[in-house]
């Protein structure tokens, strides 16, 4: 079975111990989180489509850990000026193991 959930403004497709880095969450390491805005749960020809939700239905995950993404750059360069600026950003990100997809 398997589920497509929303969180951070992206989309999932998610099944039992998966484990995969989603935007920060507020949660302690080992600790249960639960996704409400499920977007299609099942397997197959059986699969219910929500509109936009299916209602009654969760994910539930294990926090794993928190951790940062590589750098991005942000580079800016004005020619013939003796002009440049140089930024640097790390999204902080959360590993979650999914441990239960109920229906």
């Amino acid at each position: 079975m398997f589920a497509v959930i929303k969180t951070g403004g992206k989309q999932y497709r998610v099944a039992a111990n998966d484990v995969l880095t989603i935007e920060k969450l507020e949660a302690e390491a080992g600790s249960v989180v639960e996704f409400n805005e499920i977007l299609i749960i099942g397997e197959g020809a059986d699969a219910t489509i929500g509109a936009p939700f299916v209602s009654g239905a969760t994910v539930k995950a294990e926090v794993v850990e928190h951790n940062r993404g590589k750098k991005v750059l942000s580079f800016k360069k004005r020619r013939r000026q003796n002009s440049k600026r140089i930024r640097g950003h790390r999204q902080h990100h959360t590993v979650v193991r999914i441990t239960d997809i109920l229906a």
